[in-house]
């Protein structure tokens, strides 16, 4: 049995119990358990994103965030403004249309994309739980 349907068994049942007395119940459910996409955007990275594509003939096209072969630590982020396509990992984020392809998902699983507008450092920057070694620019990993 799932553990979501178990899960929903006992909040059935809490909840019968609860109602003899009157109490409300308030239930968050486990984020593991929550359908999380695979990668989050903050408000900060939604709206340069936004920013990126005010007057693009790439308006209305999603996001792309994925990984591929290259850089100094073996792996490296790219993003880019392309068309969904078959079998990708789709999201929105307050409006901006988010693909990841199931490779890089892989790869991807759990990270963070924020920006900064900061003077020194600023700009996209990506954690990623899965990269057990990235290089001094930020732009590539290693998973291994």
């Amino acid at each position: 049995m799932s553990s979501t349907r178990c899960l929903g068994r006992l909040i059935a049942c809490l909840t019968g119990a609860l109602s003899r007395f009157s109490v409300g119940l308030v239930i968050m459910m486990p984020t593991e358990l929550a359908q999380e996409f695979v990668v989050q955007l903050t408000a900060p990275a939604v709206a340069q994103v936004r920013v990126l594509r005010q007057g693009d003939s790439n308006a209305s096209k999603p996001l792309r965030l994925y990984v591929e072969s290259g850089g100094c630590s073996g792996l490296q982020y790219g993003m880019t403004f392309d068309e969904q396509r078959e079998g990708d990992l789709v999201a929105d984020f307050a409006g901006v249309s988010v693909v990841v392809d199931s490779f890089s998902a892989t790869y991807l699983r759990g990270t963070v994309m924020d920006f900064s507008d900061a003077l020194t450092g600023g700009g996209f920057k990506i954690t990623n739980p899965n990269a057990k070694q990235s290089c001094g620019c930020g732009k590539s990993f290693q998973t291994s």
